[in-house]
This record gives C-alpha cells, sequence and structure tokens, in this order.
C-alpha cells in the first residue's frame, strides 16, 4: 500500500477521535456533539465551515488556486437506535443508542483527509467536506440538498465511502451503474367482517384474503417483471386476529420492496396494488392500500467511477481493488446526491472483525449487530484514498 505519510504520522489522533464520537452515538438529526466536534477540528485547521444544512450538517471549504472546479466527499455522522452489546473502553455511554454501521469511522476518515488537505494543497480548485446527519432512516442527503447544498456550494461531482464487513481491510470494491437498491416500505389493511371461526360463511374473512395477496405478489417477480431486471418482495410482518374461534376484522401486511431500477419499481408498485385491489373485491373484502418510496436506487457514473478506481489503485494496488463487487439490496441515501450530480460510492473492507480488542460482544462483526466496531486500520487507507481523489480530479 501506499498510503500518505502525513496521514499515517496522525493515526493515533484520528483513533481518538473516531472512539470519541463512537463512544457518544447521536441518531439522526440529534447529532450536535457530533457537529460541534467536527466544525471545532476543521476550524482548528483553518478550514470555513458552514452549518446548519440537514438541521446538523457541516460543510468545510478547502481552497486552493485558481480554478472554478469543485468536488464534494461525504460522510455521514449519525448512529442507530440499537443497544451497543461491546464492553471495551470506547464503548457507547447512552443505552440504547449505538455506531454499530462505521459512521463514525466514515467521519475520522474523512477528518483525517481534511487535516492533511488543510496542510498540503496539492490541488487547483475547491474541496467541499460534507458531513452529512441522518443516513440511517432520516434522509439526510435529501434535507441538505433541499436546504441549498448544491446552489450554495456548486461541485461537479460528489464522492461516498462506506466501510464493509467480510471484505479484507485494506481492500477497496466498487461496480459502475447500479450498486445498493431503492428502499421502499408498505402497508396494506385487507378489511372484513369478523365473525365466529364456525360460521364463516356468515363473515369475510380478511386473513384468506390476505395469504391470497400475499402469494399473488409473488408473480410480479417470478412472472411480470423482465427476469434480468432484480427485484426483491418481503412481507415482513402479517397482524391479525385475537382468538382462535374468531375471525377477525382486519388483517394487516407491512414490507419491504428493493429494485436496482426505478422502472421496476413502478412496475411492482403498480402490481401490487392492481393485485391487492382485484383479490380483495373478489372476496368481498376492502383494502387500503399504502406505499412508501424511502431512498432510490444508488447508481453511480461512469467517468466519476473511473477516476475513483484510479485513486483506490493509488493507494492499496490494483490488486486489492474489485472493480466489479456485487451490489447489494441494502439502501443509502447518498443516492440522492448521485441523483442530483454525478459520482461514485465506494466500499473499503472492514475485515472479519479480528481487530476488536478484549470486550467486545459475542456477536459477528457486522453493519447494524451489537457487537460490530468499526476497524480503526481503515482510517488512514480512507483517508489517503480521500486525498489521493482530490488530488486527481482537482490537478494543480
Amino acid at each position: 500500500m501506499r498510503l500518505v505519510e502525513p496521514i499515517l504520522a496522525f493515526q493515533s489522533e484520528l483513533e481518538t477521535i473516531r472512539r470519541d464520537i463512537h463512544a457518544h452515538p447521536e441518531l439522526c438529526y440529534e447529532e450536535q456533539r457530533t457537529a460541534d466536534l467536527v466544525a471545532a477540528r476543521l476550524t482548528e485547521w483553518g478550514i470555513p465551515v458552514v452549518r446548519g444544512l440537514g438541521v446538523t450538517g457541516v460543510v468545510g471549504i478547502v481552497k486552493n488556486g485558481t480554478s472554478s472546479r469543485a468536488i464534494g466527499l461525504r460522510a455521514d455522522m449519525d448512529a442507530l437506535p440499537l443497544q451497543e452489546l461491546n464492553t471495551f473502553e470506547h464503548a457507547s455511554r447512552h443505552a440504547g443508542k449505538m455506531h454499530a454501521c462505521g459512521h463514525d469511522g466514515h467521519t475520522a476518515m474523512l477528518l483525517g483527509a481534511a487535516h492533511y488537505l488543510s496542510q498540503n494543497r496539492n490541488f487547483d480548485g475547491t474541496v467541499y467536506l460534507i458531513f452529512q446527519p441522518a443516513e440511517e432512516g432520516g434522509a439526510g442527503a435529501r434535507r441538505m440538498i433541499e436546504d441549498g447544498l448544491f446552489e450554495q456550494f456548486p461541485m461537479e461531482a460528489v464522492y461516498g465511502m462506506h466501510n464493509w464487513p467480510g471484505v479484507a481491510t485494506g481492500t477497496f470494491g466498487v461496480v459502475e451503474g447500479p450498486m445498493m437498491a431503492s428502499s421502499n416500505e408498505f402497508r396494506v389493511v385487507i378489511k372484513g367482517k369478523g365473525g365466529h371461526a364456525a360460521q364463516p360463511h356468515r363473515a369475510v374473512d380478511p386473513v384468506t384474503t390476505a395469504v391470497q395477496v400475499a402469494q399473488a405478489w409473488q408473480t410480479i417477480v417470478s412472472r411480470e417483471k423482465n427476469p434480468l431486471d432484480t427485484a426483491v418482495l418481503s412481507i415482513t410482518q402479517i397482524h391479525a386476529g385475537s382468538a382462535t374461534n374468531i375471525i377477525p376484522d382486519e388483517a394487516v401486511m407491512i414490507g419491504t420492496v428493493r429494485t436496482f431500477s426505478t422502472k421496476v419499481l413502478d412496475l411492482v408498485e403498480t402490481r401490487m396494488r392492481e393485485i391487492a385491489e382485484g383479490i380483495t373485491a373478489a372476496f368481498n373484502a376492502g383494502v387500503d392500500f399504502t406505499f412508501k418510496r424511502n431512498y432510490p436506487p444508488l447508481v453511480n457514473h461512469p467517468q466519476q467511477t473511473a477516476l475513483a478506481i484510479e485513486a483506490m489503485r493509488a493507494v492499496v494496488g490494483a490488486d486489492r481493488v474489485d472493480t466489479h463487487v456485487e451490489p447489494t439490496m441494502g439502501a443509502e441515501d447518498f443516492a440522492f446526491m448521485l441523483q442530483a450530480k454525478p459520482g461514485c460510492y465506494v466500499f473499503i473492507g472492514n475485515g472479519d472483525g479480528e481487530h476488536r480488542g478484549g470486550g467486545h460482544g459475542l456477536g459477528p462483526c457486522q453493519l447494524h449487530n451489537g457487537s460490530y466496531d468499526f476497524n480503526d486500520q481503515l482510517l488512514p487507507i480512507g483517508a489517503s484514498y480521500w486525498v489521493r481523489l482530490v488530488e486527481m480530479s482537482l490537478k494543480a
């Protein structure tokens, strides 16, 4: 690996920052302490700061030379509503809140790049350091955009990065095009007519109707969309009834839909509604159908992906960069930024958990798990990638 030496020398400070953030997790739109820490460090390093976009968002501005070109680098800051199982020294001090997705590490890696860029401006243009709130379900990226992120800070491209457990430390992964899926949720209430279970002919059974709807929905994935397209339709909750001898008045089905394209999503949503309405009508029942689109698909742009690959290879070598990483049906609100601007989102390997010292939980080191911890070995690697990406994007 060819890491940036001054960043390596700064690694212990980055570890201290990362572990401090980990010990003080804050949920979406509550990241006041984290934002204060970020703003204080940037100011200390002579980087102008703008606050308040997306409620608690922070944007640092690093300029050099005379070029009007600019790019954005984004890190997320929020934690998850999850009880931490680790007991090491930097474990969460707030019950029910935990940095179980590595946003503490993402913030620290971008701060590492900020520290270096403040002292070594080997580029011509402007770098916007975007510290975003509320990625975990709060759509903080969209909120920052709505608050004028790209108008106030005009940039030609924007880049993001996420740690990825199970992938070797010191490696990167990326793919051009769709890399993460859209995230959508549905809630369907089947309205029947309750009655005695021994006299079903006097009732309209919402449970039987719900079963028919659930089975028919799966044909959307298996028989209606193009087999070459990807979609997931998962019913994750069914609620109905209160006793063995009562046919209830209604049944509720809740779940998620994931796709890599809006076209496929449009098809799935439309057909889910039509099938639900048609089957319930056939069974003399009623239906309330609610479908909520949360995050769009995350789609990497060709030119920016090629540049990101070049930067990753410059840091870890070509053999440690997987340019055809398998896309995931998980979702990321950085997708909103990639809808508004060209850019690229990459994975950086977090290892298999061997980095965890004494006091870690007994569970796996996986995202959204109470035994997870960010791998501090990534800090200089990720920060070096950011620096090389800046220098290649904005060549002096």
